[in-house]
This record gives C-alpha cells, sequence and structure tokens, in this order.
C-alpha cells in the first residue's frame, strides 16, 4: 500500500511503498512549478494553517508557497506573537484552531514530540515541519527526491552525513528514510556530535572525513545546530572545519561522480568551503530548495485526498 496516513510526523512509521508514492507524485510537481501556470485547485477550498514556534524563513516560505500553488487557503500564523507567549498552553492553541475547521496544519515547534501531541487533539491533517531533535520528515524527503533525480535510484546507494548527528532532526529522518530503501549510510563527526548507540540504526560510524568519505555516492552535509547545543560540543568553529569541513580535498576521497548536498542555512567555511557549495558540477544544494516546494505540495495533495476518503466533504 502507498501513503494512507491522516498526519504526516515523521518518516519513522512510513513504508518504502508510501515513500515512493510521495515521491512520485513530487516528480510530477517538479514539473508543474517550471511552468509558467503554476497554480492548480487541487486544494481549492482547503484551508491551511502553517504555525511555526521556531524561524525557519526557507521552510515557511516553501510551505506556503506549496498551499498558495495548489489553491488552498493559507494563513501564517505569528507564533512568537501569539497567545503562547500570555501563558497559553499548546493544548489550548490546538483547541482553539480546532474550532475554526482548517485542514491541514503545518506546525514547527522546539520540542521533540509536540507536533505529535498536538495531532491527538485536532481533527484537520498535521504536517512536522520540525519538531526538536525528533524528526523532519519533508527534509527527508525532498533530499530523498532530490538524490533519486541525480543519481537515477534510490537505493543501494553509499550516503555519507556529516557534522552534527546529534542534534539534527534532520539526519535523524534521513537515517530511517535511506534505511528503509536499502542504502549503506555512513555517519561522520566528533564523538561530542555524535549520537549514543547509534549503530543500533545499522549505519558506520567515522570520525575521519576521509576514511568515512571514501567511494561514497552522496555527501549530505548538515548545519551545526547552535541552537540546540547545550555548549562545549565543539573546540572553535575554526577546528571544526578544519576536521570535519568538506573542500576540495576532503570531497577527493569520495566518488567522481558524487553530489553534495546542505539542507540549509549553511555556514560557509564552518561546515561547506563556499566554493564547494557553489560548484554547480558538484552541488545539488540549489536543486534541494525547488524539491522542497514540490515534495510539500505532494504531501498536502496526498493528505487532502486521504481526508476526502475518510470524510466527504462536499467540496468540488
Amino acid at each position: 500500500m502507498g501513503f494512507t496516513d491522516r498526519h504526516l510526523l515523521g518518516i519513522e512509521h512510513l513504508s518504502p511503498a508510501a515513500i515512493t508514492e510521495i515521491l512520485d507524485l513530487a516528480d510530477g510537481y517538479v514539473a508543474f512549478n517550471r511552468q509558467d501556470k503554476k497554480h492548480t485547485e487541487t486544494l481549492s477550498g482547503f484551508t491551511q494553517i502553517n504555525m511555526f514556534f521556531e524561524n525557519s524563513t526557507r521552510t515557511q516560505a516553501s510551505f506556503e508557497l506549496a498551499g498558495k500553488r495548489l489553491g488552498a487557503d493559507v494563513m501564517n500564523m505569528q507564533m512568537q506573537a501569539s497567545s503562547i507567549k500570555k501563558g497559553e498552553t499548546l493544548i489550548d492553541t490546538a483547541m482553539s484552531l480546532n474550532a475554526m475547521h482548517p485542514d491541514l496544519l503545518v506546525v514547527r515547534h522546539p520540542q521533540s514530540g509536540a507536533v505529535d501531541l498536538l495531532a491527538q487533539k485536532v481533527n484537520c491533517a498535521v504536517l512536522n515541519a520540525g519538531d526538536g531533535r525528533h524528526e523532519h520528515p519533508t527534509q527527508a524527503l525532498l533530499d530523498a527526491l532530490t538524490i533519486r533525480r541525480a543519481k537515477g535510484r534510490l537505493h543501494r546507494l553509499s550516503i555519507a552525513i556529516c557534522g552534527d548527528i546529534a542534534h539534527s532532526r534532520v539526519a535523524r529522518s534521513n537515517i530511517l528514510l535511506l534505511g528503509k530503501m536499502e542504502n549503506r549510510i555512513r555517519l561522520i563527526g566528533p564523538p561530542t556530535l555524535m549520537p549514543a548507540r547509534i549503530e543500533e540504526f545499522g549505519v558506520e560510524v567515522f570520525q575521519d572525513m576521509a576514511e568515512g568519505l571514501r567511494d561514497v555516492d552522496v555527501v549530505m552535509m548538515l548545519r551545526l545546530q547552535r541552537e540546540r547545543m547545550d555548549g562545549g560540543f565543539i573546540p572553535s568553529e575554526r577546528e571544526y572545519y578544519h576536521r570535519f569541513g568538506l573542500d576540495g580535498e576532503k570531497l577527493s576521497h569520495a566518488r567522481a561522480d558524487a553530489i553534495v548536498m546542505h539542507p540549509g542555512p549553511m555556514n560557509r567555511g564552518v561546515e561547506i568551503d563556499g566554493t564547494l557549495a557553489d560548484d554547480i558540477n558538484r552541488s545539488v544544494i540549489q536543486e534541494q530548495v525547488e524539491m522542497g516546494v514540490a515534495v510539500r505540495m505532494a504531501a498536502m495533495d496526498l493528505l487532502a485526498r486521504n481526508l476526502r476518503s475518510a470524510e466527504p466533504r462536499g467540496r468540488a
């Protein structure tokens, strides 16, 4: 079976068939978004509310654009200035929103599990746009689509994920998704930024970039998660770049056609050399941004279909 879920809260419970269905539909939306006319009535009559308790210009803009291109009524809630600041609980907010009868709720929250809790309290479909250190499912899906389009497949590749693994919901979602699709996953980073018992996820762990990048097909760099760090994890940014920042010399250990990825925003000269990030022959970072809109359109399209199937609403 494909994607039949009511919500998209994470990768963990998605089957390979569900992942493939989302990516196949997103592939069609990539072509759609390159047309002169970029508007459809797929979500006509649907209300989409974006609730971002953390700032994220890129992800919020991507979800907003995706909803508008699908024809939804899109509302962005300014949570930093909301009643949450006045003491209202997340559940209170959820119940108030539920009374407005939205159809799609896109939520980013700094606490792991908060989005799942909210999904239990509302009648609409909920999309997790990132919760704490837990998951960021649409980022993993857009990364997967980027890899599949660049490599022609999404299985039996050797993929290195490098950097701050411990604090990264992007890393967790990618490890889950890429593992489901039968890829060989290598994690590279300092011990202070590597989760305990991470090998239980079926990954290989390296502390040396040259060794970890040897003959890989994909190099996925991660942003240093300063806002989720407690401090003291790296001696200095300069030392971090020297050992774990991606440059031409370190990349030379990967396959000659290896692609370079980064979820953004980038800290140039810390996680990745700026020239390499802009190298059109190796970097697919801009493609990741493009794939983000298409993947989010596909996810909302499928959730809307599931809503219609579960509760016929009389929409055209």
